[in-house]
């Protein structure tokens, strides 16, 4: 039985049920959470970074915002403050649709 010591999305233990597998499964501490959630966003974001077509990109990135959702409601905010605050900050400092690359800024 392989072992995978990480959190996973809610329905897949009823997914691995239906599938007639065993499986055990405990419930995250408070901290315990927080560090997953993070390490899940390592996870997926690598796995955005390693994709080769847009079908996979698109869906990396669906799981990497749906542990951005998880995060925020873990920080008693919302997407939609998270979007809000996005918004704010590009309306001030601009986005990366310009695709400016810094190269170096002189000392005075």
């Amino acid at each position: 039985m392989p072992t995978y010591n990480k959190l996973v999305r809610d329905r897949i233990p009823d997914i691995i049920e239906l599938a007639g597998k065993k499986f055990s499964t405990r419930i995250l501490k408070e901290s315990e959470y927080i560090e997953q959630l993070q390490k899940k966003a390592y996870e997926e974001l690598d796995e955005y970074v390693n994709t080769v077509n847009k079908k996979d990109a698109v869906e990396e990135l669906a799981d990497l915002l749906e542990i951005i959702h998880a995060l925020s409601e873990y920080h008693g905010s919302s997407i939609v403050e998270v979007e809000e605050v996005r918004k704010q900050k590009a309306e001030k400092r601009g986005g990366f649709k310009e695709k400016v690359f810094l190269i170096e800024v002189e000392d005075e």
